[in-house]
């Protein structure tokens, strides 16, 4: 196999720092990585069958294998699992280049741009805000032109998950719902929601259900309080 590439220089604006040690090297590496998931595309009869689509099953586990590592603090699992995890991008990367809809090189420069554009305190000499989530959540509401703080959260979320964003987003934005704010623990937060599932177990409640329907009625609030109704 040929030596991969030398990583092209950074374009670096002005402010930005240069690269720290090791992350010169990254560029290399994934250029290697991207190399290699071409030659299975060609090479390999699996590899070649696989569409976006049908690999979305595989993002979905690799995402939970990485999570479960970085949970365990496990160092040698989470090189692994995020590795795993990166394989994936490159794997759908590929495939949006052979049918040239975008690279791994447009999802790079793509993904730090938006980053360089929403911290103008970081890369520029905005203020930085009291709330950095919030003018997070404000500027990407902004850039994606959408009407609601709820608009744009991923139906595919567990109900839990969508319940946390649903109240992150009502939160950040200031719309005027009122929601609880009282400090907890993680190790509270866990029992409780566990005593809860019991409970509606107990009862005959589907739990993920209820938690659904309770974010619905949120997000109808949130819509409302923006409508100013």
């Amino acid at each position: 196999m040929p030596e991969p590439a030398t990583a092209p220089e950074p374009v670096l604006e002005s402010g930005e720092a240069a690269l720290e040690p090791g992350q010169e090297a990254a560029g290399a590496a994934v250029e290697r990585l991207a190399w290699v998931m071409g030659r299975l595309r060609t090479g390999c009869p699996w590899d070649a069958e696989q569409t976006h689509l049908s690999l979305v099953r595989y993002l979905v586990e690799e995402t939970a294998e990485a999570v479960e590592a970085i949970e365990a603090g496990d160092d040698a699992a989470m090189r692994e699992e995020l590795g795993d995890l990166l394989l994936e991008v490159v794997f759908q990367a590929e495939i949006g280049r052979e049918r040239g809809a975008f690279t791994l090189a447009d999802l790079a420069a793509g993904v730090a741009d938006k980053l360089i554009a929403r911290h103008p305190y970081v890369f520029a000499d905005a203020p930085v805000p009291d709330d950095p989530m919030a003018s997070w959540e404000q500027r990407k509401k902004a850039e994606k032109a959408r009407a609601s703080a709820v608009d744009g959260i991923p139906e595919p979320l567990s109900a839990l998950a969508r319940a946390v964003k649903t109240v992150s987003r009502a939160r950040h934005h200031r719309v005027g719902v009122a929601l609880p704010s009282d400090p907890i623990d993680a190790e509270a937060v866990g029992w409780q929601i566990l005593a809860l599932a019991a409970r509606a177990e107990a009862s005959g409640v589907d739990a993920d259900q209820a938690v659904r329907q309770a974010v619905r009625r949120l997000e109808a609030q949130v819509r409302a309080a923006e409508a100013g109704l």
